[in-house]
């Protein structure tokens, strides 16, 4: 009785730890100064002094500006592909930084990631107005899903990459054995907070994706009500699809989410 008890109690001193270390599970920030993340076309946005992402500015006329959430590490200065590629299609580019990312103070978590997130879309909208076009990858897919939800009057279309419908359940096929429902402090519903979102989506899931399977995306897809896009990038796993998309992919999907916010 005594072995049971001490391998019960173990077990529960496990899972009680991995509940208080989960934050180190879902969140790998990557520290930098303003100085270090700017430069090569990107600027501290909206200033050096009140940071909250990079912005690369088009040449010519601005047709939209699209506001980029990372993934759940690094920092947004080590996403200057998205600039690379959308800039040229006319469209001003912030790459949104998180609290407790690059260098910004700040709580890691759900709540304070998508409020932050709420705030960088509503600031976003004062300086520029619309069209404004939300993306996010991964986690930043989820924040990017939650910030639509939130501001959605404001939004005119939502791109998301790699995402996830719930993440309790991507957590519970990666760990089957822990009760992650239970235990999940963050929540990232995408499907509950998107219930409601009208607006044009895009939902591009990686065909060979090991960390977050496609068939999650797919479920989130099938759960959106309004104007919906499924795209499969062919021969991707969840970190190598920006190598496998070109710049007609990057225009195929802008001009299918201004088109749709006509």
């Amino acid at each position: 009785m005594a072995t049971v008890f001490a391998i019960g109690f173990a077990g529960l001193l496990s899972l009680a730890a991995i509940f208080v270390a989960q934050d180190r599970l879902l969140y790998f920030p990557a520290k930098a100064t303003v100085e270090r993340m700017a430069g090569d076309g990107l600027e501290p946005w909206p200033s050096a002094a009140d940071f909250r992402g990079l912005v690369a500015e088009p040449g010519g006329p601005v047709r939209a500006t699209a506001i980029v959430f990372h993934g759940n590490a690094g920092h947004a200065g080590h996403r200057a592909y998205y600039a690379r590629a959308l800039v040229p299609l006319g469209l001003r580019v912030i790459l949104a930084e998180y609290p407790g990312y690059g260098p910004r103070a700040g709580a890691l978590g759900e709540a304070s990631l998508v409020a932050d997130a709420s705030e960088t879309v509503a600031l976003a909208y004062r300086r520029y107005g619309g069209p404004l076009l939300l993306m996010g990858e991964s986690l930043g897919a989820a924040v990017a899903a939650a910030a639509a939800a939130e501001q959605a009057d404001r939004v005119a279309g939502l791109l998301l990459l790699t995402p996830w419908d719930q993440l309790a359940r991507v957590g519970a096929y990666h760990y089957p054995w822990l009760p992650v429902r239970w235990m999940l402090r963050d929540e990232y519903d995408n499907t509950a907070r998107l219930a409601a979102f009208d607006r044009p989506a895009i939902v591009a899931v990686a065909e060979h994706d090991r960390i977050v399977p496609a068939p999650f995306g797919t479920a989130l897809y099938d759960s959106l009500q309004g104007p919906a896009h499924l795209v499969v990038i062919r021969g991707s796993d969840h970190n190598d699809w920006p190598d496998r998309v070109d710049a007609g992919w990057w225009r195929a999907r802008v001009e299918t989410l201004l088109d749709g916010s006509r």
